[in-house]
């Protein structure tokens, strides 16, 4: 696939059709920055199960990503090939620059045959690229906050001073909220405010450090006109994705990544809390590239057609295809995205 982002990419499409997988490239360069390559390759199933169609079909993985900055195009490729162990391992790793001035191009392989990222290193040795590069990728953080479980971490205590960061599962919640409380309360306050209108009973956090062990702390709460304190489990499902949605995206500016890829974040909202959503989305947008994927045809409509990028499966593969302004209008005057996404007019439905 060769896809441009804008700032705001919203993905729609059947099951199975794809977006997971895309969703999950940027997941694997996660754990790929923080020296987890191959720890993510098994408990994902080892590499036949990444590989389409497994390793004979598909024997490897190749990523090309490119940044633009104000220098020039910087260029990230890596090849992953199928190895022993039915693992992977690198069979290509490099950076490229080409430069807005036209200059000599900079092309800098790092070997093969590596098993974690090489980029890492070359970075701490200096390579102002690979420096550049590795703070872009590390700055891509994938979202997914689908486990609101009675154990899932974000409804247990957390270490208090995890709070670099929220954590793709927002198992830090209570840690972040509790930092911006004390640093950035206009950011706290901002928060507060909109989860309030998500869920009209919220009034408030209530976070301190545990009496028993000042290193934890759990995300309390309190309701309007209550004194009674609330905890973590006594938050329903899509309450507490509202907390992690409104926490991630009102975050102060200087914390928020430059890529957010957020999964399916209307899992489990009233549709009312929608349309604040999506206007979070749009607003962090400004700041942040930002991919959404999702399922809802109520959502949807709270976005443009050339914010929408559909994708369907044809011949086994992915196709990823961007909406535009003119082909649909005529049928916006009669139908909003929603509707004709239903109606398969627009591509991303089931195909028969």
């Amino acid at each position: 696939m060769d896809l441009s982002l804008q700032s705001l990419n919203i993905l729609i499409g059947a099951n199975g059709a794809g977006k997971s997988n895309f969703v999950t490239f940027f997941k694997m360069m996660n754990e790929m920055m923080g020296g987890r390559l191959q720890e993510y390759i098994g408990v994902s199933g080892r590499a036949q199960s990444m590989l389409h169609f497994g390793p004979k079909i598909t024997p490897q993985i190749l990523g090309d990503l490119e940044f633009e900055t104000e220098k020039g195009v910087n260029r990230y490729i890596m090849r992953l090939f199928h190895a022993a162990g039915d693992s992977m391992i690198f069979s290509e790793e490099r950076v490229m620059l080409s430069r807005a001035d036209h200059t000599e191009p900079h092309d800098i392989l790092f070997g093969a045959g590596h098993l974690e990222t090489a980029i890492r290193s070359e970075a701490g040795s200096g390579n102002k690229t690979a420096q550049l590069i590795c703070h872009l990728l590390n700055q891509s953080r994938v979202y997914h906050f689908h486990d609101t479980s009675a154990l899932a971490r974000i409804r247990l205590f957390c270490y208090i001073n995890d709070n670099r960061y929220l954590m793709p599962d927002a198992g830090n919640l209570a840690a972040m909220l509790f930092a911006y409380q004390e640093t950035s309360p206009t950011a706290y306050r901002r928060i507060v405010s909109t989860v309030g209108k998500i869920v009209p009973e919220f009034k408030d956090f209530e976070l301190a450090p545990s009496r028993l062990n000042p290193n934890e702390i759990v995300l309390n709460w309190r309701k309007h006109g209550h004194d009674y304190l609330f905890g973590p489990h006594q938050i329903s499902d899509g309450s507490l994705r509202a907390m992690a949605i409104c926490t991630l995206l009102l975050q102060p500016g200087n914390d928020l990544p430059n890529l957010i890829v957020l999964d399916e974040p209307e899992l489990g909202l009233h549709p009312h809390a929608l349309e604040i959503v999506a206007g979070l989305i749009r607003a962090a947008s400004l700041k942040s590239q930002i991919i959404v994927s999702t399922q809802s045809q109520s959502f949807l409509n709270y976005f443009g057609p050339s914010e929408i990028v559909t994708v369907e499966t044809r011949g086994g593969k992915s196709l990823f295809r961007r909406l535009t302004e003119e082909e649909l209008s005529i049928w916006l005057s009669d139908y909003s995205i929603g509707e004709l996404w239903q109606r398969n007019v627009i591509g991303g439905g089931p195909t028969l």
